[in-house]
C-alpha cells in the first residue's frame, strides 16, 4: 500500500511528451450511443465513480522498489497526477505510463498505469486477495464460492481514445498496450491490445483468452487488423485520437468482447472458457483497464496514454 499518501498526491513528475495528444470533440458517445457528459475543471474521481477501483502508477514514493498503488479510498478523495493521471481538457480521463519506471511487482515486465476492481469500496475488513467480498467469480463456480464473493458474471463497459504509443524498441513490443483486462486468481481470462505500428497510420485490436496453466495454450484472436509485428496498415483500423469503445462480458463460461464504433457495425469475439479452468473454487476475478505498457524495449521516455470517457463496471 501507498506510503506516505500525501506525498504522491503532491508530487510533480517530469516526462518528456510531446503534447498530450487528446481528443477534443464536441460530442462522444458511449458504449451505448448516449453522449457523454464531463467536467473538464474537475477531478478523475469527480466525472467517473472510482469508488471501487484502485491505481498502480509507476512511481515509488516509498521506494521499496515496487510500483505504488492508490487505493480505493484515496482514489476517491480526488488524486490527480499529472502527467500519469488527470483530467484533460474535454473532460477524459487519461492514464500514462513510460517504458521506464517502476513495475508492480518483482516478476512483472512492464509499467502501467492501470486501475484494478476492488468492490470492496475502501471496507478494509474485507482481504484483496481470495474469495471474498473484493472480487468476483464466474456463475461456473460452486455456489459457496458464489455466495463469498462479492459478485458473480461481470460486464466492463468503457469509451476511450488511444492517444499514444511507444514508437521506439524491438519490433515485436513497440506500438502495443493493454486498455482492459480480466485478471484472475494468477492468470487473465481475456488480456485487450490496442496496437499501432510506426509506419501504419491506423491501429488494430486484439485479445488474448489464457487458460489455468495444464488446460491449454494461450489463445489469440484478432478483432481488427492483425497484431503481427510486420502487419500492413489496417483497412478498418483505428487510428490514433479516434474515440471508440468496448466491453467485455462473462455469463458462466462465456466471454464475449464487443468494439463498438459509431457508424460501424459492433465486431464481436465470443470465447468458450469450459475447459479453461476457471470454475475452479480458488479463482477469483476482477476488471482491470487504463495503459498497461507492453513495450520495455524502448527509450526511457518513450510512453504509451490513453484517454478514457467512459469506465463502468457491474456484477449480479
Amino acid at each position: 500500500m501507498l506510503s506516505p499518501i500525501k506525498s504522491l498526491l503532491s508530487i510533480t513528475l517530469i516526462l518528456a511528451v510531446s503534447g498530450q495528444g487528446y481528443l477534443q470533440a464536441a460530442e462522444i458517445k458511449n458504449s451505448r450511443n448516449e453522449t457523454v457528459s464531463l467536467d473538464a475543471n474537475a477531478r478523475p474521481a469527480d466525472n467517473f465513480d472510482l469508488s471501487d477501483w484502485s491505481i498502480s502508477l509507476p512511481v515509488d514514493t516509498n521506494k521499496d522498489g515496487i510500483a505504488d498503488n492508490v487505493p480505493e479510498s484515496y482514489l476517491v478523495k480526488g488524486l490527480s497526477i499529472k502527467p500519469l493521471f488527470y483530467t484533460a481538457d474535454d473532460g477524459g480521463m487519461v492514464f500514462t505510463a513510460p517504458i521506464q519506471g517502476p513495475k508492480t511487482s518483482k516478476n512483472t515486465k512492464y509499467t502501467r498505469s492501470e486501475l484494478r476492481e476492488m468492490l470492496r469500496k475502501g471496507d478494509l475488513r474485507v482481504k484483496t486477495k481470495g474469495i471474498t467480498e473484493n472480487n468476483w467469480v464466474f456463475s461456473t463456480a460452486r455456489r459457496n464460492v458464489r455466495k463469498k464473493s462479492g459478485g458473480v458474471d461481470g460486464t466492463l463497459d468503457a469509451t476511450l481514445a488511444v492517444n499514444h504509443v511507444t514508437t521506439t524498441g524491438d519490433d515485436k513490443q513497440v506500438g502495443r498496450v493493454i486498455i482492459g483486462q480480466i485478471h484472475a486468481t494468477k492468470d487473465e481470462p481475456v488480456r485487450l491490445y490496442y496496437r499501432k505500428l510506426p509506419n501504419n497510420d491506423k491501429g488494430v485490436i486484439y485479445m488474448a483468452h489464457e487458460p489455468l496453466k495444464g488446460n491449454g495454450k494461450e489463445q489469440w484472436y484478432n478483432l481488427i487488423g492483425s497484431r503481427a509485428s510486420n502487419a500492413d496498415n489496417p483497412e478498418d483500423g483505428i487510428a490514433l485520437n479516434e474515440v471508440f469503445s468496448y466491453r467485455i462480458n462473462v455469463v458462466g463460461d462465456k466471454l464475449t468482447v464487443t468494439i463498438i464504433r459509431q457508424g460501424k457495425a459492433d465486431i464481436v469475439q465470443e470465447v468458450d472458457m469450459s475447459i479453461s479452468g476457471y470454475d475452479k473454487s480458488d479463482q477469483y476475478m476482477y476488471f482491470k483497464a487504463g495503459v498497461y505498457n507492453q513495450n520495455n524495449s524502448g527509450e526511457p521516455n518513450d510512453y504509451v496514454q490513453a484517454t478514457f470517457y467512459q469506465l463502468e463496471n457491474s456484477h449480479n
